[in-house]
């Protein structure tokens, strides 16, 4: 039983940094857009668009990681 629980936590801590580093790949690419003096109409959806994944990866990040500490608390 502790095995299998180890291996969720394991799981959980890969899927954190997984999500993480897409976060990361989001912030980048929302830091050279705000570089931009004036964004194309494509731009400016795709800035919403990054900011609104952004949003949802955080928010997926911090359940996986009161998931964690749960578990962590529980053992």
């Amino acid at each position: 039983m502790e095995t299998s629980q180890n291996d969720q936590i394991l799981a959980s801590d890969d899927q954190i940094r997984k999500l993480a580093h897409e976060h990361s790949l989001y912030s980048q690419r929302l830091d050279a857009l705000a570089q931009k003096r004036y964004l194309s109409e494509d731009e400016k959806l795709e800035e919403v668009r990054l900011k609104k994944l952004k949003l949802r990866l955080k928010d997926q990040m911090t359940s996986l990681e009161h998931q964690f500490s749960q578990r962590a608390s529980v053992a």
